[in-house]
């Protein structure tokens, strides 16, 4: 919770500052996808952690579909409408997932055919002036108490619900919601559509991520796999970074 925090709040802030992408690809890091096969290496076969980050690489296309339709509704509608149909979409996508027999072929065609689509159809939001607002000394505070008590609303609700609901909100996007809680009453629904909207790019480079640990756990083991899954959406944020500068300045 407390690193979550710390990367959702530095994240805002600096996307105030320096702009809508990299605000997201900060946010977007796997500060809490990672971690948890991290934890569920310890306790479990290499089997077992492959078919969880199968199932996590189908989750992680509809986040990106949920990214898409937040930044998109965000620019005309305010944070309740925004946030509560992108969720319900979600929320929705997510059931629809757990009962279909993915593979690893059909997962990562999904994920190539969503983001591309995704990424494509958000172009126009993404490139938006963020306004400079003005700081006041409880925003570090207020943001990271909103974080965290966002964080352990879903881990309580977890602890109550049954195994299909417990599933899907162990892979909720907890960061962009947060993300969105934060930016949307500062900067208004379109400078924080376009930071939403360039978190796209980020979900694209944990969608390699994830299938480089599918791919590898069972024969290399657990160090070299993590290892993976954690350099290569990393190395993806930071190229998309340093190809958009490049572009930016050309």
């Amino acid at each position: 919770m407390t690193v979550t925090a710390g990367i959702v709040v530095t994240a805002s802030m600096v996307a105030e500052r320096a702009g809508a992408l990299t605000g997201a690809l900060i946010a977007t890091l796997p500060v809490t996808i990672w971690p948890a096969y991290v934890f569920l290496s310890l306790n479990h076969d290499g089997t077992y952690i492959a078919q969880a980050a199968l199932s996590g690489l189908v989750i992680n296309a509809f986040t990106g579909v949920f990214l898409l339709i937040y930044a998109t509704l965000a620019q005309t509608r305010g944070i309740f409408v925004s946030l509560t149909l992108s969720v319900g979409c979600w929320i929705s996508f997510a059931v629809i997932a757990r009962s279909v027999g993915w593979t690893l072929v059909s997962a990562v065609l999904l994920n190539l055919i969503v983001f591309p689509v995704c990424l494509w159809l958000g172009s126009a939001i993404r490139a938006v002036h963020m306004p400079q607002l003005r700081h006041e000394w409880y925003d570090l505070p207020l943001r990271t108490f909103l974080v965290c008590a966002l964080m352990a609303v879903i881990l309580e609700v977890g602890n109550w619900t049954g195994p299909v609901l417990t599933g899907i909100l162990a892979v909720y996007p907890i960061s962009s919601t947060s993300l969105i809680l934060i930016l949307q009453p500062r900067v208004g629904g379109r400078a924080a559509g376009a930071v939403i909207a360039n978190g796209l790019w980020s979900l694209f480079g944990i969608s390699f991520g994830l299938i480089a640990l599918v791919v590898l756990i069972v024969p290399f083991g657990a160090t070299i796999s993590l290892a993976a899954a954690l350099a290569i959406p990393v190395a993806w944020n930071l190229t998309v970074w340093i190809v958009h500068r490049q572009f930016e300045f050309a």
